[in-house]
């Protein structure tokens, strides 16, 4: 990509974002800390940037309710919602939905907020509390030729009860935790655990200026006196900001391939957007743009259920996960190469956006994609970045820009652009057309799948596959991040060494990985290990290190270490304590507590817990393991049945209710727990293990039998299935 020629004094104010604000390197006195100005103070001197994202989805991503910003249609229209109709009006210019609300009443709430723009619009309504809600029947604000202009159900396929937390009502919709710190700017979400109610406030309604580029006020000030200072550090220079853009010289159609002539020496830029534009859990708002990101936040890995095996996106993740595994991000690609930041939008059209580094005489033909020129196949994004479509309407592309690998659709199930289109064909024929177009085999940046697989299937060989791509410097942070994490569950010899060594690397979020991977590890192993990590500059890590020495690894800490200790373990906590209008925050704290041997601590965590969600079946699963430590088995099974009660599905529930019951010797009543568990889970090995034992210890050897073996086919390398197979047919 050629590098674009700006005028140094407007490199200083376009991307300059450093230590937690915008750094404006001025000598003279120390300046107070910023704070946030507003949008409208920039556009005096940025008025073409300023142009540009007044036109953004990011600039109108939350808008109070007016003619102009809801899209809507509020003439009477009703929609079957859960069971009743919702029907949308107006009146005296305010915007109204007759829908059943937490009760189940039928009421009629006011939607006071539009809530994004394309392609879909969704609106929010003002419950006690202080919470907003986001309502679950959003506008379809596409063409009406695509589809659009119509009120649809986000969730068609389920009937969402009062009391659940995805009902509109429910925990799981309310906008101070679940969108509102990446729809405005500077958000504080005020939580007020005592009331259980909010006070959440921002600085600009929707996304400003300032949620990219760090509170601006002392940049303005410096502006209005009309003066331009020195650098205040004159190693770096003036321009401190896109140094990711200094020294770079992209191919345009002399070879192959793109490269920088000089790496990128930040992902400052990357991590402002990976903000938003990550799966992550939030734990404190008091981080600015321009600060490390993982001062406050948690991103999700490559996790099960997130994503495929081989790091295809699999549920909505927001796409940072998936550029981080691919080979423009590790070759130095950062968002804004191909996303204009003010705008929001692509730099070119089409196949032009990959050309401004690819030669299109090489890329952009037949011969490379093997398509009719025009084509829905000849599109790079087609093959490299095939979408995935969330909220009914929503497509978004996979950002890992992957050479397609339909070899591995057939070995390992991971799904395959091609399949996209061709859906007359099967995986196999795809992968037999591309050998045939490219004898020579490519298998693509991510080396990755097979392993991950074999991890998640418990092959003891992934141990050491897993400690290979730990040590691998080549691999992308997230991927050697991601393995550690999968390890952890079996925890083998290499992986472990593996996980240690990783204790010391340069990537805050490996460190963080295999902190809060060697959690069960051997606490003198932790003591010794984990101690260095605990002053170590990112937050997160520092959490992660304190959380797992807690326990019987803290009892071994010496001198400076005790102090370094607390200090990050009260950083854990008050991580927790910003989360706490989540059960998962409570759960987590109660999980502490029962570790450092305080249960009544644990016991009140737990419940409040259940306080917060009722149908948050762990924290039932939880306080009933107290309840029964502490001699209360009866209270244990109440606490189960009231779970039960919320979700008569839950597996893990029926499990601990059956154990319950054998514990009580009500070994009838147990079986059909015990059951229910493992026809609700049937791939989970412990509790098929669970039930065989109990059909053989009611007499039904051959139904045990029977059930081991069909567990042994989803689980072929589980310990305890293989060894009451052979006890069970030796008998």
């Amino acid at each position: 990509m050629p590098l674009r020629i700006v005028p140094a004094i407007l490199l200083v104010l376009l991307l300059v974002v450093a230590g937690g604000a915008i750094r404006w390197w001025m000598t003279g006195d120390e300046s107070p800390p910023p704070a946030f100005a507003g949008s409208a103070a920039c556009a005096g001197c940025h008025a073409a940037e300023y142009a540009a994202w007044e036109r953004s989805q990011h600039a109108l991503a939350m808008q109070p309710a007016s003619q102009a910003t809801m899209l809507g249609r509020f003439t009477g229209d009703s929609l079957s919602f859960d069971g009743q109709a919702a029907r949308f009006h107006q009146q005296d210019g305010r915007y109204f939905v007759d829908a059943s609300g937490a009760d189940g009443k039928a009421a009629t709430f006011e939607l006071r907020y539009s809530f994004g723009l394309y392609p879909l619009q969704q609106y929010l309504v003002p419950l006690p509390g202080g919470r907003l809600q986001a309502f679950g029947i959003a506008w379809d604000s596409r063409p009406a030729a695509a589809g659009g202009q119509r009120w649809f159900d986000l969730y068609p396929d389920q009937k969402l009860l009062p009391g659940q937390p995805l009902h509109w009502t429910g925990i799981d919709q309310a906008w101070n935790y679940q969108c509102a710190d990446c729809h405005s700017t500077d958000l504080r979400k005020n939580y007020d655990a005592a009331t259980r109610s909010y006070a959440s406030k921002w600085s600009e309604i929707s996304v400003g200026c300032e949620a990219c580029h760090g509170p601006a006020s002392n940049h303005v000030s410096w502006a209005q006196q009309g003066r331009l200072r020195r650098a205040r550090d004159p190693a770096r220079g003036l321009v401190v900001a896109l140094d990711e853009r200094q020294g770079v010289s992209w191919n345009r159609g002399d070879g192959p391939t793109a490269a920088r002539s000089v790496p990128a020496t930040t992902s400052r830029e990357i991590g402002v957007c990976a903000r938003c534009h990550a799966r992550r859990g939030q734990f404190t708002d008091t981080v600015n743009a321009g600060s490390d990101w993982l001062d406050g936040f948690r991103p999700a890995l490559i996790e099960p259920g997130l994503y495929h095996v081989d790091g295809q996106q699999r549920e909505e993740v927001y796409t940072w996960g998936s550029f981080m595994q691919s080979r423009m991000h590790a070759a130095g690609v950062s968002c804004a190469d191909c996303h204009e930041p003010h705008s929001g939008s692509l730099r070119a059209a089409g196949n032009a956006v990959c050309a401004q580094c690819h030669a299109p005489a090489t890329f952009d033909a037949s011969s490379h994609h093997h398509h009719e020129p025009g084509s829905p196949g000849s599109r790079c994004v087609a093959c490299h970045m095939p979408a995935t479509t969330y909220m009914v309407v929503d497509p978004r592309h996979d950002h890992s820009l992957r050479i397609p690998r339909p070899d591995q659709s057939v070995s390992l199930g991971t799904p395959n652009a091609c399949g996209n289109c061709h859906d007359g064909h099967d995986a196999r024929w795809a992968a037999a057309a591309i050998a045939g177009w490219y004898p020579q085999r490519k298998p693509g940046f991510q080396a990755f799948a097979a392993t991950f697989a074999a991890a998640d299937r418990g092959d003891p060989a992934a141990d050491a596959a897993l400690a290979a791509l730990v040590t691998d410097a080549a691999q992308p942070a997230i991927v050697r991040a991601s393995a550690i994490a999968r390890g952890a569950r079996s925890g083998g010899p290499q992986w472990q060494a593996a996980s240690v060594a990783a204790l010391g690397d340069g990537d805050a979020l490996v460190r963080t990985a295999a902190a809060e991977g060697l959690r069960s590890a051997d606490p003198a192993l932790r003591a010794e290990q984990l101690p260095k990590l605990l002053a170590d500059p990112v937050r997160l890590v520092r959490m992660a290190a304190a959380r797992s020495l807690a326990g019987a690894a803290e009892s071994r800490l010496v001198g400076s270490e005790v102090q370094q200790f607390k200090a990050a373990l009260a950083e854990w906590t008050a991580a927790q304590q910003f989360n706490a209008d989540r059960p998962e925050a409570m759960l987590n704290l109660g999980s502490l507590h029962l570790e450092r041997g305080d249960a009544d601590g644990a016991l009140a965590a737990f419940r409040d817990a259940l306080v917060l969600d009722p149908a948050f079946v762990q924290a039932a699963v939880n306080l009933a393991d107290v309840q029964r430590a502490t001699g209360d088995e009866a209270g244990a099974e109440r606490s189960l049945r009231a779970a039960l009660s919320q979700d008569p599905a839950s597996a893990v529930v029926h499990h601990a209710l059956g154990l319950s019951l054998v514990r009580q010797g009500r070994t009838r009543e147990a079986l059909p727990e015990l059951r229910m568990a493992h026809e609700n889970a049937p791939g989970d090995a412990r509790f098929a293990y669970v039930y065989a034992v109990a059909l053989h210890d009611s007499g039904d050897v051959a139904g045990a039998i029977r059930t081991l073996q069909d567990a042994l086919r989803g689980n072929p390398y589980d310990r305890d299935i293989r060894e009451a197979l052979a006890a069970y047919g030796a008998r």
